[in-house]
């Protein structure tokens, strides 16, 4: 976390000063506050506040079997699916799926970026990217756009089709909806397995705090595909966008470099990496801006 935050200060940050909230499920120890701190201190000066997830938010819910849940987290992990047998990656999910946005120290702010331990970003930002999002009306952003592992949400896109879209009617009356046409059409086998990568995101806290997302996040919860598949909070998000946003309300950030392991985006303008000092190569092995999911938002769907 301690060089990401570097990177993070350095190529935006020192230049906007906009607050950290960071949040764990365990309560931090002074020798990590203390390390952030110091870091931002000595770059952007930025408010640093530190929060403790609640334990409610990262457990079981009492309706899941937990026997089954270890099953399942067996089979998967027994296949090598990645992540497949970890119980905290699944409590992960769901907590980024339905209760971030719930935490007090997140109330005051309208809009957050999501930067995970070990991300780089091999771009300066030369612009003030929340300001950005209000100004343009945009309520979504991602960098990296990508499959699914099919055998993790065997029946997410079912699940939402055929019990959660019925109901829909009722607050999307005069909504078109364009967004979701991108992950295929609204029936039991459509879904084309694309999301936007969720850890990089640029979005308003007015989309997860809406009554019809937190609807959708209850209906999925309650069906348990959290801990008996694997629901990630990137699929669950990505639907969620398509279902509640128009194109014009989701942004692709094609001007910021970065890179999480395994997979990258560079911008491919020369004279845009040599004037905001990219320190990456939009043809090397791990760039996926040209991958299918990529391609088809370009053709389809890019403002």
């Amino acid at each position: 976390m301690a060089a990401t935050l570097k990177n993070f200060e350095t190529r935006f940050n020192k230049k906007y000063q906009y607050p950290y909230v960071f949040l764990n499920n365990e309560e931090f120890d002074t020798a990590f506050m203390n390390e952030m701190t110091r870091i931002v201190e000595r770059g952007s000066g930025a408010q640093v506040q530190f929060g403790k997830v609640p334990e409610e938010h990262w457990s079981y819910p009492e309706w899941i079997d937990q026997e089954k849940a270890a099953k399942a987290r067996k089979a998967m992990g027994d296949k090598g699916i990645v992540y497949g047998g970890s119980e905290s990656y699944r409590f992960m999910c769901r907590y980024f799926s339905g209760f971030f946005y719930r935490h007090p120290l997140l109330q005051q702010f309208d809009y957050y970026w999501r930067v995970e331990p070990g991300v780089e970003f091999s771009c300066n930002v030369n612009y003030d990217v929340f300001r950005f999002m209000a100004s343009n009306r945009k309520k979504y952003g991602f960098v990296i756009t990508m499959q699914e592992i099919p055998e993790t949400i065997p029946t997410l896109w079912k699940t939402i089709t055929e019990e959660f879209l019925p109901k829909g009617p009722r607050f999307m009356e005069g909504t078109s909806r364009p967004a979701i046409r991108y992950f295929g059409p609204p029936s039991p086998n459509g879904y084309n397995g694309c999301h936007f990568w969720s850890n990089f995101e640029i979005a308003s806290f007015d989309f997860f705090r809406s009554p019809e997302y937190n609807q959708y996040f209850e209906l999925l919860d309650r069906k348990g595909g959290f801990f008996y598949e694997r629901w990630g909070d990137a699929p669950v998000h990505s639907i969620a966008a398509g279902l509640f946003l128009s194109t014009e309300e989701i942004h692709y950030f094609h001007d910021i470099g970065y890179r999480h392991y395994p997979f990258s985006h560079c911008p491919a303008d020369f004279v845009f990496r040599r004037e905001n000092n990219c320190a990456c190569d939009p043809f090397e092995p791990t760039e996926i801006s040209h991958g299918s999911c990529q391609t088809m938002w370009n053709i389809h769907y890019a403002l």
